[in-house]
């Protein structure tokens, strides 16, 4: 486990102000230091001067006086000397002897240092020759020998103490200045780290308030750029960002809001098509049963009948044939031929029963199956169709195709040919129209059927008017067969039916 270290928990602007003054606050402390240490050696070094100085001076100068013992003088030019000079604070001449002669102490509140500056008065004796051996005065020329000098004498000394107290005071107000200017400096130093300091921080407090403003999920943030350098790059950065997240956002919401309307959709087309398909069950339920009832009165009323009066004239024949069999030869020809011509009838009779026959049951192949389809194919039973309702109805009819319709499917035929006879009846029904035009497109390259049927009528709103029970059935069957029908009718502006069927029948999906 990692102990965090103190300054980790610092803020960028605690770091900035840290950053920019510990060197400052380095140079300070080095400056204050050498500052007061030079001063100090300046002190020093010109206190030791000045006593060797004084000291040296007033050995060289205090010889006449030592020596003639007229100490007087000495002691008011060495007074003098302490009373003008406040480094000075004692100044004593000894004799020969080391003992004190004169002791010069100053009067001001001086603190003493602890060493003192000794110089020692010299006696020197010197050959003075004035006259030459002639008794002339003597001139000195170049191969003159100088007389000897005699080594000087110890006559005395002088010890100076000096008193730095003075000139330490004046170093110290001289500091004080210094001192002033450098915390001036320093103030300075962190007056412009604490606004570097906020300069800093005042925009990433900004930038870090956007960011939790977006993590908030309010992408529409407003962050100037206020600074230049990185920190103005990411608050650019993060205004570019915020305005993709927020265009993200709105795309996603449209996404959403569109996937939720699809889904809705498709909910009310899956709920209405239970509907349709319910209500297309029940129906062709009703319908099968009628059509089956219609069939059994058919068959019982037509098809009985007929077949009873067959059996009733059968049976007549029958009877005179028996009765013509028996009075063969009591019968008079008259009463044979009266004989012949109602078996003759009774024959006929049941030809033309047998022929009501014939067209019922082929009337009944037909309601349950078109035997024209058969015979004829998908393009001869949709033209006998149109033919069919160009005489029955009011609505004129014209048909176009394309294609070789001979390689389709029987179940595909069969369904497009109940699909135009649907569309027929609608049109015929409830359209209204003066005229209507089919069209068949077979196309083998994109292997698809194409079935369109328009017409002039009054049309509807698709949008408002509710799918009656052909168009159900004509859409179920279409979606069996895994094709798309499509409606464009607007009010009195007509229909047009589009239907696409795939030859290859519908995909099953696993």
């Amino acid at each position: 486990m990692n102990r965090r270290r103190f300054w980790q928990g610092w803020s960028i602007g605690t770091r900035m102000i840290f950053i920019t003054m510990l060197p400052v606050a380095f140079l300070f402390s080095s400056f204050v230091w050498y500052s007061w240490y030079s001063h100090r050696a300046q002190v020093d070094e010109e206190l030791a001067e000045r006593g060797r100085i004084l000291a040296r001076a007033l050995a060289e100068t205090s010889e006449y006086n030592v020596i003639s013992g007229n100490l007087s003088d000495l002691r008011l030019t060495i007074n003098g000397l302490v009373q003008s000079d406040k480094s000075i604070y004692r100044i004593e001449v000894r004799d020969a002897a080391d003992r004190p002669a004169i002791s010069v102490t100053s009067q001001f509140a001086l603190k003493a240092e602890a060493r003192y500056y000794a110089a020692p008065i010299k006696k020197q004796v010197i050959w003075v020759n004035l006259f030459a051996d002639n008794g002339a005065p003597h001139v000195s020329s170049p191969s003159d020998t100088k007389p000897p000098t005699q080594p000087a004498e110890v006559v005395g000394a002088v010890r100076v103490t000096m008193s730095p107290t003075n000139m330490l005071a004046t170093q110290a107000r001289r500091f004080q200045i210094e001192l002033a200017i450098a915390a001036l400096a320093l103030l300075v130093s962190a007056a412009f780290a604490l606004f570097l300091a906020r300069s800093l921080t005042t925009p990433l407090r900004a930038a870090i308030g956007a960011l939790r403003q977006i993590r908030g999920g309010d992408y529409r943030v407003s962050l100037p750029v206020s600074t230049g350098g990185e920190i103005g790059e990411l608050q650019a950065s993060i205004g570019e960002m915020s305005v993709a997240l927020d265009q993200s956002k709105q795309q996603l919401e449209n996404k959403v809001a569109a996937r939720t309307r699809d889904l809705e959709a498709s909910r009310n087309d899956a709920l209405k098509a239970d509907a349709d398909k319910r209500k297309l069950i029940a129906k062709v339920n009703s319908i099968v049963e009628d059509e089956r009832k219609s069939i059994a009165i058919e068959i019982h009323d037509e098809l009985n009948a007929s077949l009873i009066a067959a059996r009733l004239e059968s049976q007549s024949i029958l009877q005179l044939a028996e009765q013509v069999e028996r009075g063969a030869g009591s019968l008079s020809a008259s009463a044979s031929a009266i004989a012949i011509a109602q078996i003759k009838l009774k024959s006929a009779a049941i030809t033309r029963l047998t022929l009501d026959l014939y067209a019922s049951g082929r009337r009944l192949v037909r309601r349950l199956r078109p035997e024209v389809l058969d015979m004829l194919g998908l393009h001869g039973a949709v033209e006998e169709m149109l033919r069919h309702y160009d005489r029955e109805s009011g609505c004129r009819f014209t048909f176009h195709s394309e294609g070789d319709f001979s390689v389709l499917g029987n179940e595909l035929a069969i369904s497009a040919y109940r699909i135009v006879q649907e569309a027929l009846s609608n049109v015929i029904k409830h359209a209204g129209a003066s005229h209507a035009q089919v069209a068949l497109m077979l196309s083998s390259a994109e292997s698809r059927l194409t079935i369109e049927v328009a017409d002039n009528g009054g049309g509807f709103d698709a949008a408002t008017v509710s799918a009656g029970i052909g168009i159900i059935g004509m859409r179920e069957r279409v979606h069996a067969l895994g094709g798309s029908i499509a409606f464009e009718s607007n009010p009195d502006e007509g229909t047009v039916v589009s239907i696409t069927l795939p030859l290859a029948g519908p995909t099953a999906v696993s």
